[in-house]
């Protein structure tokens, strides 16, 4: 035990002995420097120097472009190079196919397996041969409410009809009041809403940003793809919140407003609603003011 306990002290004293590191001048041996240190203090000093080390290293390659050189982490270029070409492939697959069917159509009409129908006209006429003064032409209660739901549905276009009833719900992208409506006759596909300036702009519903960038005509435009083949585009921002191949959520914040042109000092964000490809006038769905 008195061994053990010898052993633990000199090991102690070790540790706590006092050295003096000096720095002379060769020529004159005078002292530059100097400063007291002990085997415990260049221990500890050690472990804390290579803690801080590895953190640093740590932050700076999960904080820094250094990490896309590692395998296993995803560049972020990568990722929008990956997102456009998806949406290439899908619209040449499209493309493909119409042009598929049409091919198909003209191999038959060179081959002769199209024929165009032969019509006997006397023998219609024969058959379907009435008098007329024996015709009551006066329509009935039913024939009169079928015009007039036929008179109602058609102040409607057949676009606006078909839209109807999907399940999909639109959030208001901004609070305003819209100063330039909706005219497919003047070819103003949008509504222009005006707000106050930094007001956020929102996306209308889920979907993912297909485009995000300035343009020279409408300065900041992003434009998501939402489900149900709705397409919304956000036009003349200030700045942009979202990157394209983002994910948003109906009512998130994508942009902030910003104004026509350098000379208008008006916040303005100009709305589309697209469907398949087809205008809608988006005062249908949404509730701007």
């Amino acid at each position: 035990m008195e061994k053990k306990a010898k052993k633990n002290s000199n090991f102690s004293k070790k540790l706590t002995d006092k050295y003096r590191l000096v720095i002379l001048n060769e020529s004159t041996f005078e002292e530059r420097f100097s400063f007291k240190l002990n085997r415990l203090n260049v221990f500890v000093l050690g472990t804390l120097f290579s803690i801080f080390l590895i953190i640093a290293t740590t932050f700076i390659i999960a904080y820094s472009p250094l990490k896309e050189y590692i395998p296993g982490y995803s560049s972020s270029k990568l990722k929008k190079e990956a997102s456009n070409l998806v949406y290439k492939i899908d619209s040449l697959q499209k493309v493909i196919q119409v042009n598929n069917v049409y091919f198909d159509n003209i191999k038959e009409v060179l081959a002769g397996k199209i024929t165009a129908p032969t019509i006997d006209k006397d023998s219609i006429l024969n058959t379907f041969k009435v008098h007329l003064d024996t015709v009551n032409f006066t329509p009935s209660d039913a024939d009169l409410a079928l015009r007039n739901k036929v008179e109602q549905s058609d102040r409607y276009s057949l676009f606006e009809q078909a839209t109807k009833g999907l399940d999909i719900v639109f959030f208001n992208p901004l609070i305003g009041q819209i100063s330039k409506p909706f005219n497919s006759k003047e070819k103003h596909f949008a509504v222009d809403i005006n707000a106050t300036k930094g007001s956020p702009v929102k996306a209308v519903a889920k979907g993912t940003v297909i485009f995000s960038d300035w343009t020279a005509e409408t300065g900041y435009v992003m434009i998501i793809e939402h489900p149900k083949g709705f397409t919304s585009v956000y036009k003349y921002n200030a700045s942009l919140l979202k990157q394209q191949g983002d994910f948003v959520k109906g009512g998130e914040a994508i942009a902030i407003v910003g104004s026509k042109n350098k000379l208008s000092k008006e916040p303005l964000l100009h709305f589309e609603l697209w469907n398949e490809s087809n205008p809608i006038n988006p005062a249908k769905f949404i509730a701007f003011e």
